[in-house]
């Protein structure tokens, strides 16, 4: 027999999401205090955030905490929000037991695009990340050939650096080998 959850009926705060029990079989976020449930990703998708992920880390010399699926404040007002993106790049040394970042504290978020996000990719959490203070926003389209565009905070807005293929010399100090990601 399976238990049933018992669904908010109300505007969730940031610490009644903190007080939200584990689930390991959906991936939620948090909009506007609203508990949103979306489908896991395929495999191509993990395989690229897994391999983009290593390319980050590895090619950034240390500067970076490169963070899968982690959690991250985009407002901590009374009806929050709280953003799952793909990878969180934060500032190198992160303590281990932080269990989310502030948009503010991150340096870079990476969202691949996929059938179910492209339009919360490219219009809500473009937004979303932009306005809380993420410097930099990078969404990678599959392909092939894999594609990925580099925006960068003017303040509150986020204007286009460039769409990257092949290699891809970011601003962020790290040069990418797009080919070998898909």
């Amino acid at each position: 027999m399976t238990m049933q959850p018992t669904w908010p009926d109300h505007l969730l705060s940031l610490e009644e999401w903190s007080a939200l029990p584990e689930d390991s079989e959906r991936r939620f976020e948090l909009a506007e205090g609203v508990l949103v449930v979306a489908a896991r990703p395929i495999a191509r998708h993990q395989k690229l955030v897994l391999r983009l992920g290593t390319q980050l880390e590895t090619r950034s010399g240390g500067r970076y905490d490169v963070l899968p699926e982690y959690e991250m404040v985009v407002d901590d007002g009374p009806a929050a929000t709280v953003r799952v993106p793909d990878l969180v790049l934060a500032v190198a040394d992160l303590p281990d037991d932080t269990p989310r970042v502030f948009g503010r504290d991150a340096v870079a978020v990476v969202e691949i695009l996929s059938p179910g996000s492209r339009r919360l990719d490219r219009v809500m959490k473009y937004s979303e990340y932009a306005e809380c203070g993420v410097p930099y926003y990078l969404l990678v389209e599959p392909g092939p050939p894999v594609t990925l565009t580099e925006f960068r905070s003017t303040g509150e807005a986020y204007e286009l650096v460039t769409e990257h293929r092949g290699t891809a010399t970011l601003q962020l100090g790290v040069t990418l080998d797009l080919d070998a990601l898909g």
